[in-house]
């Protein structure tokens, strides 16, 4: 059975930081792309980057360029979501999703997905 769970997120001020984390059980992430997207409330999911194992490729959402990575950590079967210079607008419910080989920026194509984690941005 898979079970993919984020965990990280938490109030911080404006021009903070925080990383995220999404662990995965019940899968190799090897073969994976891995998604990170975003809902606020009254909004549709936004897709804040992806990163596929399989052929190498990282792309990030233009809300997101230059200030969050993805990263991995194989040996944990973890993927990281590191945030810097948070805005308020980056408030929202943050999920990692998980897909055969290759990125997408559509999340119907994903096929695991974990609960959310809440990030709030304010002082």
């Amino acid at each position: 059975q898979v079970h993919i769970v984020e965990s990280g997120g938490g109030l911080v001020q404006p021009g903070g930081s925080l990383r995220l984390s999404c662990a995965a059980s019940g899968l190799s992430l090897e073969l994976y792309a891995i998604g990170w997207f975003r809902q606020a409330p009254g909004k549709a999911r936004e897709g804040v980057g992806c990163n596929s194992n399989y052929d190498g490729s990282t792309t990030y959402g233009d809300s997101a360029k230059g200030r969050f990575t993805i990263s991995r950590d194989s040996a944990k079967n973890t993927a990281y979501l590191q945030m810097n210079s948070l805005k308020p607008e980056d408030t929202a419910v943050y999920y990692c999703a998980a897909k055969h080989y290759y990125c997408s920026n559509y999340p119907s194509q994903y096929a695991y997905w974990g609960q959310g984690t809440q990030v709030t941005v304010s002082s």
